[in-house]
């Protein structure tokens, strides 16, 4: 799987999310809206990834992860969105939303609200998670 392919996996996947929303499958959206996020972090750190250099084993191991956050710093991100939340506190919001996502979500209950809330945070044209790592895909 290459950069090209988690990208379009993200897109995807909120796509899909959308859908589900709509159906009112509140626990598959919020599944796939937070797993939209780990695709695209993903991107960021294939981007990162020189062609040639023999990749550090821990940073291979530890890019293998559900956990946004771990994600987010594998990537190099962490200051990075640091500094934009100052100047957009609703991306900090969003962010604060989207990190506590859990590749275990697919086991628990998710209402509307909760799905709704995710879906938002991740896909704000203006100040959502998606829209932020895209620019750094």
């Amino acid at each position: 799987m290459n950069r090209s392919d988690l990208q379009q996996l993200a897109r995807l996947r909120l796509r899909e999310a959308k859908a589900l929303l709509s159906q009112s499958c509140f626990d598959g959206a919020y599944y796939l809206a937070g797993y939209a996020v780990e695709c695209a972090l993903k991107a960021c750190i294939a981007r990162n990834t020189k062609r040639f250099d023999f990749p550090d084993l821990r940073t291979v191991r530890d890019s293998h992860s559900h956990n946004l956050e771990q994600l987010l710093r594998i990537a190099g991100l962490e200051h990075v969105l640091r500094e934009a939340a100052k100047v957009d506190p609703q991306l900090a919001v969003n962010w604060a939303v989207a990190k506590d996502w859990s590749e275990n979500s697919r086991y628990l209950r998710h209402g509307q609200r909760e799905a709704f809330d995710l879906y938002r945070a991740v896909a704000s044209r203006k100040s959502g998670v998606l829209a932020w790592i895209r620019s750094h895909w």
